[in-house]
């Protein structure tokens, strides 16, 4: 495409079209975006809490306008936009009830007490985002950087340029510095030249391997920081002894919520044997059971994949893993007629080496495959180039901690299914990228830890 527009997945329609902007249109917003900084970091931390709290009242005020705009843009079910947009409210709420003590100076253990960190705003952070939760992946790193004194630049995806302009305009009326968050609409070349310029301190990053890869270097050219979210193909462990009926509403819920489109969504199933046949008898009829169709009908669970190309993109992942010996047990097809529908599909006896198993499969396709044992399940499990989380059902909690301590991600989850939270840190090792977003981590990820030492001689 010549020029970034949106289209509803559900039938195909242009809703807008988004020209880059010029070089000089450019520079005019990292220039306000550098300025409105340096007055940002200076207003007390009290207010920049108070900004965050009227950012939180102004989503709540206008969540319905912003639900839709994530369902027409990207097909994601209304009822699911709407908690995103209440959850965004919530992460600001978050840090500006719990940041101000994180970012309080903290004491170190020196005589008579002359030296502390501070924990200072890193400058203008720009922040290449994702379109699977258009608000989310922005307000999570956002709310934190914001309140640390940092100003945020952002490079949103092609297809959700709606809701990036809908969050600049709630940005626009907050009580505070003009630019402090901004938008800015370029291409690749754009986004390097960013990079390079003095006045962006650090990128956070969401995407693919290959996005984050190639920001990353450029990034370590220019010495600039970075934080990056890259995805997973997390796996799912049912052992024998876990209760089954609940691990079935948790593996329905972590692979098809969002239609499948989530970083942290469970990918792989892996089943202990013993109860292999049943696991895949239960979860096959509650996958049957999901409502797909128009994503603004609240009885609607799963939508339109965000795009064509995804949906290809999908299938075609999905039939190089039949050709090499999978079993379909359900879907695998995309859904003839208008929209971008995908078909929920459980593809078993996945085996290692198999397409679905080594790459990510982001959309509503799920794999099972059967470990013999625990041990088995562990090794399968980290069989991977990803490490972003990971989920273990059991009811030996020795077992849990055992396979915990051995995970090779950033989560795990036991006896429940992957969910970000302010609360806790989201991030992950291996090809999932580096760093972490949220909780008190997150929070000082984009700041100078600054060591003050009083009278030292």
């Amino acid at each position: 495409m010549s020029h970034p527009h949106s289209r509803n997945p559900a039938n195909g329609q242009l809703i807008k079209e988004y020209p880059f902007i010029s070089q000089n249109d450019c520079e005019a917003i990292v220039s306000r975006t550098a300025t409105a900084q340096k007055v940002w970091r200076d207003t007390p931390i009290a207010d920049r809490r108070d900004v965050l709290l009227q950012l939180a009242a102004a989503l709540r005020e206008r969540n319905e306008e912003l639900a839709l705009m994530a369902t027409h843009e990207m097909g994601k079910p209304i009822s699911q936009s709407r908690a995103e947009v209440n959850k965004c409210a919530q992460v600001c709420e978050w840090y500006a009830e719990h940041g101000p003590a994180v970012l309080a100076p903290q004491p170190t253990q020196v005589e008579n007490n002359k030296a502390w960190q501070e924990f200072r705003p890193l400058g203008t952070i720009l922040a290449v985002m994702p379109w699977n939760f258009p608000y989310w992946q922005i307000l999570r790193g956002a709310a934190g950087m914001l309140l640390a004194g940092n100003t945020y630049l952002l490079k949103h995806a092609p297809n959700v340029m709606g809701c990036a302009f809908l969050m600049k305009d709630i940005f626009d009326k907050l009580d505070a510095p003009a630019g402090i968050f901004d938008v800015v609409n370029i291409d690749n070349n754009g986004v390097s030249s960013l990079i390079a310029d003095p006045r962006i301190a650090a990128v956070a990053v969401t995407g693919s391997v290959r996005a984050g890869s190639a920001i990353a270097a450029q990034a370590g050219a220019a010495l600039k920081k970075t934080v990056l979210e890259l995805g997973g193909s997390d796996p799912f462990i049912v052992l024998a002894d876990a209760d089954l009926d609940e691990a079935v509403k948790a593996a329905v819920i972590g692979r098809y919520q969002n239609t499948g489109q989530v970083c942290m969504a469970a990918k792989r199933f892996i089943i202990e044997a013993e109860i292999a046949q049943q696991f895949e008898q239960k979860f096959t009829q509650a996958v049957a059971n999901l409502s797909m169709g128009d994503p603004t009908l609240e009885s609607t669970y799963l939508g339109p994949m965000a795009r064509y190309d995804l949906r290809d993109e999908l299938h075609h992942q999905v039939e190089k893993t039949l050709a090499e010996g999978a079993r379909l047990v359900c879907g695998g097809e995309k859904v003839a007629g208008e929209g971008n529908y995908y078909a929920p599909t459980i593809l078993a006896d996945v085996k290692e080496g198999m397409t679905a198993f080594r790459e990510e499969v982001f959309g509503p396709v799920a794999t099972l495959t059967v470990a013999r044992d625990a041990e088995h399940a562990l090794e399968l499990a980290n069989n991977s180039e990803f490490g972003l989380a990971a989920t273990v059902w059991t009811a030996n909690s020795a077992v849990a901690d055992s396979l915990t301590r051995q995970l090779e991600t950033g989560a795990v989850f036991v006896n429940g299914y992957g969910a970000s939270d302010p609360r806790v840190t989201i991030g992950g090792v291996k090809k999932s990228g580096y760093g972490r977003e949220l909780n008190h981590f997150g929070l000082h990820e984009f700041c100078n830890i600054q060591t003050v030492w009083v009278d030292r001689r």
